[in-house]
């Protein structure tokens, strides 16, 4: 299920903006920023099939990780247009860029490069690239609409607020871009946290209904969004020791400037042992990432047998599509292939 579709029933402040957009100088990207149920999206796709209609190609970027429209979800991703929509759930993916979350405030570093990278791909192939953003614009989430200006320089960003609640926003962003500021439509639709979840369920479902599992050999790849399998492999008789020092159940370890195990137990309070619970890796997601480090599919890691060194991932890509893959890239979140969320892992909790 998606919120946004395309209708010309707008306020008409949409037709003026409109208006405005076809006159920038060409290829131009358009940055829309609003809180939550400010109707981002639905603006987005109003302007992208307004533009369409007056024979212009438009990009794409849904960087909205939380209330992602374009799959995979926990990715900012890219699509290229030149026919009408009616909701950009309908439209596929050119790139995606690998977040691993559906929460960015631990994440400002994906976020910005997907955001900044997937940009420039879009002025190379569009007349116009329009951004959509996430709801998080108070605290810290101010600076990342800042970071994402700042590197992406929007020709213009367009603020979708209900009152004045963004105006502190708008002015900061003056001295880089040209801004212009829209009223929240009264039809705007309000959804509650429950009912945001249940959306993301559909999309997850959505995206793995036909995923089947593969035996994937991990040392073929680089590793990353981890300290796992980074540095040396602990000997036995460091395990061992270790095992005795803390209590716990190792089934692997490694050592570089401190150790890092996986293991069953409670957690060690020791600041320069990094512990992973095994039992939090199973359904986590994982990206898989191309040459280019743009993200060609994700997975949910089911187990990892690492005597072997050897995972099994489900994910829809296909066989001849994994060829193309140099790294494993581990997330944040946990969930079903049913698309039940499992929770989320802090940044340093791998």
């Amino acid at each position: 299920m998606n919120k946004a579709k395309y209708t010309e029933d707008v306020p008409e402040d949409r037709n003026e903006l409109f208006e405005v957009v076809c006159k920038l100088e060409r290829p131009a990207k358009i940055m829309v920023i609003g809180g939550t149920d400010s109707g981002k999206t639905t603006l987005v796709t109003f302007l992208a099939n307004k533009l369409i209609s007056r024979g212009f190609k438009v990009a794409l970027l849904d960087s909205d990780i939380g209330q992602k429209s374009i799959l995979p979800p926990a990715t900012i991703s890219l699509t290229l247009t030149s026919s009408p929509f009616q909701s950009p759930s309908e439209l596929k993916a050119l790139k995606n860029y690998f977040v691993g979350s559906i929460t960015p405030s631990s994440h400002f570093g994906e976020v910005v490069t997907g955001v900044r990278r997937l940009a420039e791909l879009g002025e190379e192939l569009a007349d116009f690239v329009i951004i959509d953003t996430t709801g998080y614009v108070e605290n810290a989430g101010r600076d990342l609409k800042r970071l994402k200006a700042e590197l992406v320089k929007p020709e213009l960003i367009v603020f979708l607020q209900k009152e004045s609640e963004l105006e502190e926003l708008i002015k900061s962003f003056r001295r880089f871009s040209r801004t212009m500021s829209l009223r929240v439509s009264e039809k705007a639709l309000g959804y509650s946290r429950s009912r945001r979840r249940s959306i993301r369920k559909e999309k997850w479902k959505a995206y793995f209904q036909n995923a089947q599992s593969y035996t994937v050999d991990l040392s073929k790849y680089l590793i990353s969004g981890t300290e796992m399998f980074h540095g040396e492999d602990i000997t036995p008789e460091e395990k061992t020791l270790l095992e005795k020092l803390y209590g716990l159940l190792i089934f692997a370890g490694w050592k570089n400037r401190r150790y890092t195990i996986v293991g069953a137990g409670s957690s060690p309070q020791e600041t320069d042992i990094n512990y992973i619970d095994f039992e939090r890796l199973s359904n986590l997601l994982v990206g898989f990432i191309d040459q280019e480090g743009f993200c060609l599919g994700i997975g949910i890691l089911k187990l990892i047998n690492f005597r072997e060194k050897k995972a099994e991932i489900l994910t829809p890509l296909r066989q001849e599509e994994l060829r193309n893959i140099v790294e494993i890239r581990f997330g944040r979140i946990r969930v079903r292939e049913d698309g039940e969320e499992l929770g989320l892992l802090s940044r340093e909790a791998l």
